[in-house]
């Protein structure tokens, strides 16, 4: 039975700060709700290889294909491309001192990681981004 407290506007799902605690693990919750980063190569799917598809832990919004992953060398798992563009949301981050492009899932808001103009052809583009905001479902 769906939780009759999940709103979705627009596609967007609206949940309470309670409802992310108690369905998201602490380090999930950490990252997507309160813009945490993972410790560089702590993460699951850093070395992870397998095909298939990687979704937004916190609404399973398709975010990122494994055709598109490739080892960086950065510690998190990176991507040339989001499945789809209108899948994920960039915005200015200005924390830590520095200007960084931050991702977000289109979703849920959650956040992903960052976006930096360093990646392989054929974008020129690496998407860093934290295991904990994302299951992989194999193909």
């Amino acid at each position: 039975m769906p939780d009759t407290k999940t709103k979705t506007t627009e596609d967007k799902v609206i949940k309470s700060d309670e409802q992310w605690r108690r369905e998201l693990t602490p380090m999930q919750y950490a990252v997507l709700r309160e813009k945490a980063t993972e410790r560089p190569f702590s993460g699951e799917y850093e070395h992870d290889h397998r095909a298939g598809t990687y979704v937004c832990a916190g609404c399973g919004n398709v975010l990122f294909e494994s055709v598109a992953k490739f080892d960086s060398g950065c510690g998190w798992p990176s991507f040339t491309a989001p499945a789809a563009e209108s899948h994920i949301d960039e915005e200015r981050d200005t924390s830590h001192g520095m200007i960084r492009t931050e991702v977000l899932c289109s979703k849920c808001s959650g956040h992903l990681g960052h976006v930096f103009p360093d990646g392989p052809g054929p974008t020129g583009l690496r998407y860093c981004i934290n295991s904990a905001a994302l299951k992989l479902e194999p193909k």
